[in-house]
This record gives C-alpha cells, structure tokens and sequence, in this order.
C-alpha cells in the first residue's frame, strides 16, 4: 500500500454532493421541478432514459446516510440546498416542509460533529424560473439574492461554511453554449448573458450573507481543468486559448480581480452596466476547486464558439470513464491558483468514475482498486503541492454516493460508497476504508 501523506492537524476532510444528483423525491412535499427534471425528460438526452427522480432516496433516507458519514469520521459535508425544493416557484412563498428537511439534514450532521458545507446552487434551477428568462435575464441576480436571503436566515445560526455556486463554468458552458445539459440552450448572446448574470448573482449572494450570517466563511466552486490544444497546430492553439477563457478565467477572473478575460471581454461588453464589476468581485474568504484532470481543446466548428473537446495524447494514461489520469497536473493548478488568486484553497471535488457494477463481491466487500489508486495518487500530489506553497486547506472526495451522474444516468459510478439503486443499500467501497483510515490518521 502506498505510504500515506501526512498534512496538518487543522486539515479538513470531507465528502460532496449535491440535491439533484442524490435526494430524489421529485414530487414529494411541495418540491417543483427544476430545469433538470424537465431536460431529463427529452428524448436520449440522459444515458438509459434516466433521471433524478428517485436518485439516492436521500430526501428519506438522510439519517441513515450521516450516521455513514460518522461511521467514516467525516469532518465535513458539503451538500447544495436544492432551490425548488424551498422555493417551489423560485421566488415568493417558501415551502416549510423543503425548509424543514434541512434543518434536520444541519442538526444532524452538528450533532455527529460534522461541519455542513452549504452550496445555494447546483445546476437546479426552477423551471418557474427558467420560464421567465432564468440565467439569461439580468432580474435572475436579483431571483438569487433573494433565495440566498431565505437560506441564510433560515440557516445562518449553525451554517458557517458558504458557497454560492458550484463549478459556474460548467453548467453554463452544457447548458446555454452546447445545448448538452439542463436547459438545452446553444446560443452566443444568450451564454454570454448568461456568465454575466451568473457573476452578478454570485456578488448579490455575497453581500447577503455577509450582512446576514454573522462570521459567515463565504467561497465559490469553480472547475479548474487546465487547457491544452490538441495539437499545435494555429486552428487548435487558439480554439483551446478560447475555450481555457471561457471554462476557466470567465469565472474567477471576474469574481477574484473583476475583468473578464480579454477574448471574450469585448463580447460580453454589451451586457455590463456601469458598476457591475465592482458588485461582482465581493470580498471572498475562499476558493472552491473542483478538478479531475487536463482537458484537450480544439478547433470545433459544429459548436457555436468555435471551439470543442479533443483526445489527449495517445498513450496517455486514462481512468475508467476515459479522463486523462495526471495527478501532477493537480498539483501543479494548486500551485497556480495561490499564487493567481491569492486565497485559501478547498478542493471541493475529486475523484474517481467508471462505468463498471462495483457490486459487492460474496464477502459484502465492494473492491475498487482504480479508484483507491486514484486517490492515493491525487491526494499525494496534494500534499505535494501544499509542501511547494500552495495554500490548500481541505479535501472533500468526489463523491460520498454513487448517485445521478447527469448525462451519464446511473452508469456512472463516482462514490466511496456502493449505491444498490434497486434497493437503496449503502455499502463503502475500500476507497472509503482507506479514506476513513486517512482521516484518523491510521
């Protein structure tokens, strides 16, 4: 086994997840749909027909599922508060009952010592909302703030740890360029909105918890997958310089030193209202990463920017689900965003699909050697990393559950915990013993 990294008594480890992908009950206690449910009911957008509907049945099974998080010493957890769950409409009356699931889900995890990371969003949207415009008018900063507001009176005695949004780049990019995600939007001016508005919800939210969450510690999760082209040919050097802007520099750039990077800046400059910078780049306390590995760009003329995603070099080393395997390219981003950023970091994702069962084998052991060799290696270069100066200060693995994977359905597998999705049986993989010795420093 490989010898494990050694990090400070102060370091925090944790697991993620988030509402759609694990809580199911669609329908139950006033919940309405987001812009998820709706697109996972078109036609061969989601892999087998799948959706979140039942998911991981966290919404009733919540209790059973932090007595694991205690059982594996979690020192932290960070969820997302699903929008439509406590704000059926998106705006005006709140549900009690959505409310009230997490008010239990934060007692709870207080009362085993497990300190709740809350994220106000992840990809969830209303489709009340979306029906009005969603990210796409500037009125959905305002939307946001308000739902922020609700949060933050509702939790902000116990929840100290908030993020705005998760991975902005991401849902944006699928979402309203591509057209591969939640709400099947490919259009220029529209994504182009859509960034600006996103960055001027995220400032709104900002502001609201500061004035509302007293010593409130307040991030953002961004994706950081450094770019490289495909080739080195001029088409591709430029379409991967595009698209690094666009996936990694639109968000934080904005939010950390309030200018858009200068490829898509004149662009979006039809868009910003005197001010608007000043009320994007609030005071943050840290940076929320998210990263798995390099991502390949090239020249894609069938996609509305021009760019798209390349292969990565042949002979590469892959993981299961076919993403580049390099875990000095983590260490190395770490490294980067101190210095470009110049804020505690919290790698808010990583880890470990594939696509394989992972069912428990006659002993009720699930074996997943690749991915306990993953974080092995990753969580290495971590401390690789924290020893060259990165400031980096907490882990939460990628993910707690296998659980709704988005496109990818069911199929794909990202938890240190087996899901039976028939039975709702929880059983931790090795990577989760291994993970949970990590933490007690065994």
């Amino acid at each position: 086994m490989a010898e494990r990294p050694v990090f400070p008594k102060d370091f925090l480890w944790g697991a993620s997840t988030s509402a759609y992908q694990i809580e199911g009950a669609a329908e139950a206690d006033g919940r309405a749909p987001s812009i998820w449910d709706s697109f996972c009911k078109l036609k061969g957008r989601v892999d087998n027909g799948e959706s979140g509907d039942v998911a991981c049945d966290h919404y009733h099974r919540m209790p059973e599922d932090v007595e694991l998080m205690a059982e594996l010493g979690l020192q932290a957890y960070r969820f997302s508060v699903s929008w439509p769950r406590v704000l059926p409409r998106g705006r005006g009356a709140p549900n009690e009952k959505g409310l009230d699931f997490y008010d239990r889900l934060i007692d709870r995890l207080l009362e085993k010592n497990i300190e709740p990371w809350l994220c106000l969003y992840h990809w969830d949207l209303p489709q009340a909302l979306q029906d009005q415009g969603g990210w796409a008018v500037r009125d959905g900063a305002g939307w946001f703030a308000d739902y922020a507001a609700l949060c933050a009176r509702r939790y902000g005695d116990r929840v100290k740890r908030w993020a705005t949004f998760n991975e902005f780049s991401v849902f944006t990019l699928f979402g309203w360029a591509f057209g591969w995600g939640a709400p099947s939007i490919a259009d220029r001016a529209t994504h182009l909105k859509t960034i600006h508005h996103v960055n001027l919800a995220h400032g709104a939210g900002v502001d609201v918890l500061r004035a509302l969450v007293p010593n409130a510690s307040i991030g953002a999760v961004h994706s950081v997958q450094p770019m490289r082209p495909e080739t080195d040919r001029p088409e591709d050097v430029e379409a991967a310089a595009l698209f690094d802007e666009h996936w990694n520099r639109a968000f934080p750039d904005a939010q950390l030193l309030a200018y858009y990077p200068r490829r898509i800046a004149e662009a979006i400059e039809p868009y910003v209202q005197p001010g608007d910078m000043a009320r994007i780049a609030r005071p943050l306390d840290w940076f929320g990463l998210n990263h798995y590995a390099p991502v390949y760009g090239r020249k894609d003329d069938s996609l509305i920017w021009g760019f798209g995603f390349g292969s990565p070099p042949a002979g590469m080393k892959r993981t299961a689900i076919d993403w580049p395997y390099d875990p000095g390219c983590f260490r190395d981003t770490l490294i980067d965003l101190t210095r470009r950023y110049r804020l505690p970091i919290y790698v808010t994702e990583n880890g470990y699909g594939t696509k394989a069962a992972e069912a428990p084998d006659a002993e009720g052991r699930v074996v997943d050697a690749e991915r306990l060799a993953y974080l092995q290696a990753y969580i290495a270069a971590m401390a690789e990393a924290k020893a060259r100066g990165a400031d980096v200060r907490g882990y939460f693995v990628w993910s707690l559950l296998d659980n709704f994977e988005w496109g990818g359905g069911y199929g794909t597998r990202f938890g240190i915990v087996h899901v039976d999705f028939t039975t709702q049986a929880r059983t931790p993989k090795e990577s989760a013993r291994w993970y949970s010795e990590l933490i007690r420093g065994g």
